[in-house]
């Protein structure tokens, strides 16, 4: 089964605009993309990773300040998850 894996690619995500209403679909394929393939990366490189596919409109203001606060070490996340539940709160989609 795992050979299986190793040798399909996993799609990546689409870029998200910060539209709320694809926000859930864009985590989603973040999350698949850091289990099957990041998983032994460090957290701030999978956040700078999912930081990739934040472009445009608002959303890039956003996207630097995240980026400012993490080199500056006043932003920490333990794990990638704590960084995909404050896109979804900024983005709205809720706090689930």
């Amino acid at each position: 089964m795992t050979q299986y894996w190793v040798q399909h690619k996993v799609a990546k995500p689409q870029t998200f605009d910060g539209t709320a209403g694809k926000v859930l679909e864009f985590l989603m394929a973040c999350k698949l993309f850091i289990r099957m393939r990041m998983r032994k990366m460090a957290v701030k490189e999978q956040i700078q990773w999912v930081l990739s596919y934040v472009q445009r409109r608002s959303v890039d203001i956003w996207k630097e300040n995240i980026l400012e606060n993490l080199e500056a070490g006043s932003l920490e996340y333990e794990i990638v998850e704590e960084f995909l539940i404050d896109l979804k709160k900024e983005f709205g989609g809720g706090d689930n």
